[in-house]
């Protein structure tokens, strides 16, 4: 507890004075004399500073009023008390201990001259909490007069009424409140089934897809009506889960939840059209694509590549030719990664070959997929007569190729032919097979659940890169680019 002096000076024409000990376990430690005015609190501008615990920066003050000394509260946050009692404003006698807050900050007032014969004030009338106390305490001694006992009586006939009514209502409150609450149940359990059966849904489009292919290619092979009628049929069966897949997703306002931003959704819808589940997406994989959008900003790569797309009307090429083959126009950026569509990109010296051309195809695949290699194949050097080098025939063998890895292995999932396409199809399909064989736990998500660590760094940034320059793409402004999505023509992105 610290203190500080007085600033008003002595007036003998004024009021009688009021001296302020302070008292420390009891014991007077100092005495200060007023005849104006003061403060007490912790304030600077306070006359007399106290610090002990629970006293407020402008705590009481004390004045002169109509001959008497006064102390008022100023609305301090843990009051001021005389002989225990909470007071807003009291009149000071000759010996009035005073405590601020909770503490044991204790000032003992006293006036010069002060008579209890003289200017009395009238004691106050008993308080709320003396009336409780003698009329209602339990403890109080029941030899109390007959009138206190009467009101005991009456109090305890009320208080019966009052507890039975106060349990009904508490009765229908909890009632409404397990209502409430079992509904709530209700809604989260049907929630979670149409959730779960709008993953079943989608995971069997995917599996209707790979058997599509299959169909497809008996009918072209067979030529009969037999096989064409299958596939007929097959195709209406994907087309109506289709829209059972997106009805559902209305119903359960997955896009409108809140807790999803606008950039948030295009992540989601980008996922969607690489062939991924939307409503298993993982949440760290948001994180990581804000990163790679990142990474992105501090390089005008992407920029310049797609400048050089549009000005050679790759974009427009490419996404026909997916489409062609049934797939999402998306797979534009892979090439953006290959080679920032320079069509003359060399690859360094492997031991599987050179990779030439915007698709970067090494030379075993190439031929597979009925491209000219020429005769430099073995030299890093431009070669017009090599067919990876047009952009028309690699695109069409790209996409060929593709589809051939989507229907593989990666059990049509979109992601999983782009981590392919640069680590590998067969070095996949070696982590692939150790997977559950149902569409569900076959895809991008689950492999970076169950092998993420094994993935090479190399593999891991190329596909975030395509995935974060696909997202950007379908609103650059959105995501601080100054250029337009180079696919906005595309009458389906998805």
């Amino acid at each position: 507890m610290s203190k500080k002096a007085p600033t008003s000076q002595e007036n003998p024409s004024g009021p009688p004075r009021v001296h302020a000990a302070i008292l420390e376990d009891g014991q007077k430690t100092r005495e200060l004399t007023f005849r104006k005015t003061f403060t007490v609190g912790r304030d600077d501008s306070c006359e007399i500073q106290l610090f002990a615990m629970g006293v407020s920066r402008k705590h009481a003050k004390v004045y002169y009023h109509k001959g008497r000394w006064w102390i008022e509260d100023l609305n301090s946050s843990n009051g001021t008390y005389i002989n225990g009692e909470k007071i807003e404003k009291m009149p000071l006698g000759t010996a009035t201990k005073v405590q601020f807050g909770s503490g044991d900050a204790i000032l003992e007032f006293s006036v010069e001259g002060f008579s209890s014969d003289s200017k009395t004030v009238k004691e106050k009338p008993p308080s709320v909490t003396q009336y409780i106390k003698r009329y209602f305490d339990e403890g109080e001694d029941q030899s109390a007069g007959e009138h206190t006992q009467m009101i005991r009586g009456a109090y305890k006939v009320v208080q019966k009424k009052q507890r039975r009514k106060y349990y009904l209502i508490i009765g229908g409150v909890v009632f409404v409140a397990l209502l409430i609450g079992l509904y709530s149940i209700y809604q989260h359990q049907q929630f979670k089934k149409q959730r779960l059966l709008a993953e079943q849904i989608f995971y069997s489009m995917k599996s209707l897809e790979l058997e599509l292919s299959e169909l497809r290619n008996e009918a072209q092979s067979k030529g009969d009506n037999e096989a064409l009628a299958k596939l007929t049929k097959t195709q209406t069966r994907r087309a109506e889960l289709l829209r059972s897949y997106d009805k559902l997703l209305d119903q359960l306002h997955f896009y409108e939840d809140t807790k999803w931003s606008e950039k948030d959704r295009i992540i989601l819808r980008v996922a969607r059209a690489f062939g991924e589940c939307e409503l298993g997406m993982p949440d760290e994989f948001l994180n990581e694509v804000y990163g790679y959008i990142e990474r992105w900003k501090t390089t005008s790569r992407l920029e310049n590549a797609l400048l050089r797309a549009i000005s050679n009307d790759y974009p427009e090429l490419i996404s026909e030719i997916m489409l062609e083959y049934d797939l999402s126009p998306l797979f534009f950026y892979l090439a953006l990664q290959e080679s920032d569509f320079i069509v003359q990109t060399i690859g360094p010296r492997t031991r599987f070959g050179i990779a030439k051309g915007i698709w970067q195809f090494i030379p075993a695949t190439a031929a597979r997929y009925g491209l000219n290699t020429g005769p430099l194949v073995g030299i890093r050097r431009y070669d017009p007569r090599d067919e990876r080098f047009d952009v028309l025939r690699a695109s069409r063998a790209a996409a060929r190729y593709i589809r051939d890895i989507y229907e593989s292995e990666a059990q049509a999932s979109g992601l999983l032919v782009v981590a392919s396409y640069n680590w590998g199809e067969r070095k996949v399909r070696e982590l692939i097979r150790q997977m559950p064989h149902n569409p569900q736990e076959r895809n991008f998500w689950e492999l970076l659940k169950l092998y993420k660590a094994e993935i090479p760094a190399e593999t891991y940034n190329y596909v975030f890169y395509i995935i974060s320059a696909a997202v950007i793409g379908e609103n650059p402004q959105l995501f601080g680019f100054g250029f337009n999505n180079p696919l906005e023509f595309s009458a389906d992105g998805s």
